[in-house]
């Protein structure tokens, strides 16, 4: 009886050092350690000087984004369209839906590595993450409401003003606190632990004889506009695709400017496998579709790419085992960490 009574102090005991032990550890998950630039990338054009990114301000950021009081009848968020899963886009859709089930013209773009970003959208229009915002509440296909509305429904939480409180030392709402708190959110959204990062980094894991095979093609026929690490220059440019069923203009429709006719943001790269349909429309479902456009169905649209008119051809020469090796680099470029991330997941 006394073995089996110092058997029960030993086993409890164990498990308190063990608990004592773990502490430190989940300390270490649980703190916040801000906006980190991967020691790959470059730095961030973001201002960062009028807007740190605080844990206060980034929670409350969070709970913005997965709002759905920003919409006119409460029912949907910025998360609706830029779900986690699919890298924040919304994975299957080809144009966005917004209230009421209504259709957009143009496919939801992924939230990820805005603190790189110079211009917003795929058609332009926003040059400041802070007043990107802006245009989803706004618009009548997406969330259809007016900001003073929105505000006013923030304000009426005691949630909200106690976050707002804890974020910038004020209970008051304000248009650019509110913008300031969804940018630390979404400035936070860095994708920068996929296979080809560790590799850049030294980190242990290499590329196949594919990858790498497909690494040389890539750099040697897509890196001009998607360039490395971000897999995008930030640039708008006709790819040819023609015309789609609205005739979506592109960069022109903000700067009425001809030759920016059909020029649309150049998109990453960056986690495919998780963002499909592809293009500002959506049109192409896999991305075998979308190498075979490079290939043959490029469009002698105006305002056509030099890059892809050359030497007497349109697009690209892609064979078959060239577009294999080309989807195998471009899996490298997929990010489970940041898929699964629970930082950004609606609390």
């Amino acid at each position: 009886m006394r073995k089996k009574h110092w058997m029960v102090l030993l086993v409890f005991g164990l498990f308190i050092l063990a608990c004592k032990k773990d502490h430190p550890i989940k300390e270490e998950i649980d703190r916040f350690l801000g906006f980190h630039k991967p020691s790959n990338f470059p730095d961030p054009v973001y201002n960062f000087a009028n807007n740190e990114v605080t844990k206060e301000g980034f929670e409350l950021g969070r709970a913005l984004f997965y709002e759905p009081r920003l919409s006119r009848n409460n029912t949907i968020s910025c998360g609706s369209c830029h779900i986690q899963s699919a890298a924040f886009t919304q994975h299957g859709h080809d144009v966005s839906h917004g209230i009421d089930d209504r259709l957009g013209t143009r496919n939801s773009p992924p939230i990820m590595n805005l603190a790189w970003s110079k211009a917003f959208m795929w058609g332009g229009g926003v040059y400041d993450l802070d007043l990107q915002p802006i245009t989803p509440i706004t618009t009548h296909e997406e969330m259809d409401e007016n900001l003073e509305n929105v505000l006013n429904k923030i304000r009426a939480l005691p949630k909200y003003t106690a976050m707002f409180k804890q974020a910038f030392g004020t209970e008051e709402v304000t248009t650019a606190r509110f913008m300031k708190a969804l940018s630390q959110f979404m400035l936070m959204c860095v994708s920068s632990n996929s296979k080809y990062d560790q590799v850049m980094r030294k980190e242990g894991p290499v590329f196949t004889a594919d990858e790498q095979e497909g690494y040389v093609l890539f750099k040697e026929k897509c890196a001009s506009c998607h360039s490395e690490p971000l897999f995008t220059d930030g640039s708008f440019r006709n790819n040819g695709l023609g015309t789609s069923a609205v005739n979506d203009q592109g960069l022109y429709a903000v700067t009425l400017i001809e030759t920016d006719r059909y020029k649309f943001k150049v998109p990453s790269l960056r986690n495919l496998k998780y963002t499909a349909p592809f293009t500002h429309d959506g049109r192409f479902l896999a991305l075998d579709g979308m190498l075979e456009h490079y290939n043959s169905e490029v469009r002698d649209t105006p305002n056509l790419d030099p890059l892809l008119r050359k030497n007497g051809r349109l697009g690209m020469v892609l064979s078959a085992t060239d577009k294999l090796k080309l989807t195998a680099f471009l899996g490298t470029l997929n990010d489970e960490v940041f898929i699964n991330d629970k930082r950004f997941s609606e609390q």
